[in-house]
């Protein structure tokens, strides 16, 4: 399923604006998106982010095999016509997991402009809306801006392992 929810105007609207922003949407990462993703985190590499996100292989094929054996897990991309700004993640589900696991990066390049917190928001939605009542995650001690907003959106971070938080947002009831 390819839905995708839009975040600023409609396709209508968009296309009476003739200035070329197409605008910001939610996909869900199929296979059309496999190599767009891909090389999203190939740039999170060379910009020295993998010690902060690096949630599976990033190859073309390993990216595919996670997309075709997601099923109640959530991949999605925000995206700008063709060029992906950021990932989000909520998995645990199709292991069993009660509460999901949350993983989020920005592109480089968009960082520092609300982006991050968009999809924190649109990831708290999509869990409360499937039934979670908490949601879980992961940082690294040195990643000082995501700290920051974690901290911001009330996550409750303690000392988990090695260089790690962990944090916990209650979700409420769904």
């Amino acid at each position: 399923m390819n839905t995708f929810v839009p975040v600023s105007m409609s396709s209508e609207d968009r296309s009476d604006m003739n200035d070329g922003n197409t605008g910001l949407e939610f996909v869900r990462l199929t296979p059309a998106w496999v190599k767009r993703l891909a090389l999203f985190l190939r740039t999170l590499e060379e910009n020295g982010d993998a010690l902060f996100f690096s949630p599976h292989p990033t190859s073309d094929a390993a990216i595919d095999a996670l997309v075709r054996s997601a099923d109640k897990d959530l991949y999605c991309l925000l995206v700008e016509g063709e060029r992906v700004l950021g990932y989000g993640l909520l998995r645990g589900w199709d292991e069993g997991y009660e509460i999901p696991s949350l993983g989020i990066a920005i592109h480089p390049s968009a960082r520092n402009s609300g982006l991050g917190k968009l999809v924190m928001h649109f990831l708290h939605a999509s869990a409360s809306r499937r039934g979670a009542r908490k949601i879980r995650l992961r940082v690294h001690k040195n990643n000082h801006e995501a700290v920051k907003l974690y901290e911001d959106l009330e996550y409750v971070l303690e000392e988990g392992e090695d260089d790690y938080l962990i944090g916990f947002k209650s979700l409420g009831d769904p």
